[in-house]
């Protein structure tokens, strides 16, 4: 019993400086979130910054080379699949709703008394949060839509200015924050260090070329079968697979509901069996080969994760979860 009561007495302790150490970064979240997604790129960037150094490129010129290139590139595609979205999306939005009145009626067809009522629900939410609230006025919501704005642009400066340090010395700085614990510490810190990079680089990697591999084949499929908006709906499922298992899922059903609403039960049913068999596809062969170790998490662990992610820190938790956990997982069993 006096060792159960140490140990519930240590937990509580981890818990509480747990919560303190969450409320402060809650605190510096425009320094924290920028820190922290930086490192998605500079795993995919940084042996390229190597590779220039080699060719006795300097520092400095090496990681500005790649950060300019990457930005220009990224800035290109991203701009792209902006416009594909957005001149898409009000059209899948009216298809989505048509095809959940398709759906709605094929069910009252089995079952009259049954009503679909959650997508009335989820619409009549949705519509709530763009109506003034409490009277407050047009004036107040602007000032929060202008400070969003300035801090997301504040937050990209800041991602891409630290995404410049970590090309340029980014191993230094960490074997400098390491040492301040002393060398037989720092070694074991460096040592879980590179074992969280290799997890985190493999992971995102390997997601990238995933959901890249789902929008191809249902997007060629959508075209195939003259679907209308296969490009934007091609965008909205390489966005969803960087959420595994979960965006899957749901951009996939979004299809199927555009499909439905424009081709009827029977062309809804193909694109069904389309996305279901990409994702098989997707989980029995191409991210067992892709992801291998990385993301070797079992599909209810990945659920959870997600869910657990999204509701403690909405999306950008969600987007965390999962290459969270799988550090995790190889920094303990190393």
């Amino acid at each position: 019993m006096r060792r159960l009561g140490r140990d519930s007495w240590a937990l509580l302790g981890i818990a509480a400086v747990a919560a303190v150490i969450g409320y402060v970064l809650s605190l510096l979240a425009l320094v924290v979130v920028p820190a922290v997604l930086a490192l998605f790129p500079a795993t995919l960037l940084t042996p390229l910054s190597a590779r220039l150094r080699e060719r006795r490129v300097p520092r400095t010129a090496a990681a500005m080379i790649v950060l300019v290139g990457a930005v220009l590139l990224f800035g290109a595609a991203g701009g792209v699949t902006a416009t594909l979205v957005v001149n898409g999306l009000p059209e899948v939005v009216d298809s989505v709703g048509d095809g959940i009145s398709e759906v709605e009626s094929v069910i009252q067809h089995i079952a009259p008394d049954f009503q679909l009522r959650g997508a009335d629900d989820l619409m009549e939410f949705l519509g709530e949060q763009f109506q003034e609230e409490d009277g407050e006025g047009w004036v107040p919501q602007l000032l929060r839509l202008t400070t969003g704005v300035f801090g997301a642009l504040a937050g990209t400066v800041l991602l891409v200015v630290i995404l410049f340090f970590y090309l340029r010395n980014g191993r230094v700085l960490a074997e400098r924050g390491a040492g301040l614990l002393g060398d037989e510490s720092a070694r074991r810190v460096m040592e879980r260090a590179d074992t969280a990079w290799h997890t985190l680089g493999a992971y995102f990697r390997g997601q990238l070329l995933v959901a890249l591999v789902d929008a191809v084949l249902i997007g060629l499929a959508l075209l195939l079968l003259g679907v209308p908006l296969a490009l934007p709906l091609a965008v909205l499922v390489f966005l969803g697979g960087l959420f595994p298992i979960v965006g899957a899922v749901v951009t996939g059903a979004v299809a199927v509901l555009v499909a439905l609403s424009d081709g009827g039960l029977t062309m809804g049913l193909i694109v069904a069996g389309v996305v279901v068999a990409v994702q098989q596809l997707e989980s029995q062969v191409v991210a067992p080969l892709v992801l291998g170790r990385a993301i070797d998490l079992h599909p209810l662990a990945v659920i959870v994760s997600i869910t657990a992610g999204g509701l403690l820190f909405g999306i950008l938790g969600a987007f965390l979860a999962v290459p969270v956990v799988a550090i995790f997982r190889d920094v303990w069993a190393s």
